[in-house]
């Protein structure tokens, strides 16, 4: 079941009485449990009627018999397992999972993983639970996801200000929320969040960024390159290495999966790499300097440079901001 369906549920009073959720994505399942803690029962029923227990204190006794308790005042209570994953015991759970209380709905988070598929309980949570498994969205469905949110609270975003935002924060959905709340008490009566406000609210320079960096390479622009690679010398925050070259290496794939493509056309090449007309345009400019050497070169040294980031092959003395320069030059100047 997805998440938003949960909740909706939640909201018609629609219950079951083992909810069990778990995976490497944290972000719905905090989402689902911050809801059904502050939702499910009113103040007065809630002071009676909601017990939360955490994996690393909780013992397996005490959350049985807060399950197994009838509700005060109420037709129902809640008690909620957070951080599950911690719970040396966890997998006893499963005496009371057979026998739920109807009047009880407990909601267990388990973060980090899944139970193993061969258990008993991972058997008995797809039978007799509403189960939720999560998994980290891949880098290339985060602008859709961003973009998404930022439609469901009635906003919309410039595509260039959108990749700026995703590339800066990275794989962190609660965090990108976060970003755009921030940004959305800042819009006043606007609704469009433009590169201006990622860079006034969020700190990314609209000029020095990955985005940009990405676009100089991509045109074979040396001095442009240098400059943006510099700016990331002065403020180390701001890109670090370990999240350049990972976006590199993806646009330099797309980049050869693109030239594999008799096609030079527009929306053949947007479907083909899943992405906006923008971008597309883009990548067949890029193609126009760019041949299948050069990027199976490019695709390689990114490989080779990645190594040496993490200090294999590096020598004591060539830093971040160096190996770059460096990494840089070998792909836009040719041989």
């Amino acid at each position: 079941m997805f998440p938003e369906q949960i909740i909706q549920d939640w909201k018609k009073g629609i219950f079951h009485p083992v909810y069990w959720l778990e995976g490497e994505e944290p972000y719905y399942i905090d989402k689902l449990i911050d809801f059904a803690e502050k939702n499910i029962l009113n103040d007065s029923e809630a002071s009676f009627n909601l017990s939360i227990f955490y994996g690393r204190d909780a013992k397996l006794d005490e959350v049985v018999n807060a399950c197994k308790r009838y509700p005060m005042f109420s037709e129902k209570q809640v008690v909620i397992l957070k951080e599950a994953q911690q719970m040396k015991d966890v997998d006893k759970l499963e005496s009371y999972i057979d026998y739920p209380l109807s009047s009880t709905i407990f909601i267990v988070g388990h973060k980090e993983k899944k139970i193993d598929g061969r258990s008993k309980l991972a058997k008995q949570l797809k039978q007799k639970t509403i189960l939720l498994s999560t998994k980290k969205l891949y880098d290339n469905e985060l602008p859709e996801w961003t973009s998404q949110m930022v439609q469901g609270k009635g906003l919309e975003i410039q595509t260039k200000a959108l990749h700026m935002l995703v590339d800066h924060i990275g794989n962190d959905l609660q965090r990108l929320e976060n970003e755009i709340e921030k940004i959305t008490v800042n819009l006043q009566n606007r609704k469009q969040i433009t590169e201006d406000d990622i860079e006034n609210f969020i700190g990314v320079s609209k000029e020095f960024n990955i985005f940009e960096l990405q676009a100089s390479v991509g045109k074979r622009d040396m001095s442009a390159s240098l400059r943006i690679i510099q700016f990331f010398e002065a403020n180390p925050k701001a890109a670090p290495i370990q999240l350049i070259l990972p976006t590199l290496y993806s646009y330099f794939s797309k980049l050869y999966i693109a030239a594999s493509s008799n096609s030079r056309d527009e929306q053949t090449i947007a479907g083909m790499l899943g992405l906006k007309g923008f971008f597309a345009k883009q990548y067949i400019q890029a193609l126009q300097v760019y041949s299948y050497n050069d990027i199976e070169k490019a695709l390689l040294l990114l490989q080779h440079y990645n190594l040496k980031s993490v200090g294999i092959s590096k020598t004591n003395e060539t830093n971040d901001a160096a190996l770059m320069k460096e990494l840089v030059a070998k792909i836009i100047l040719r041989d």
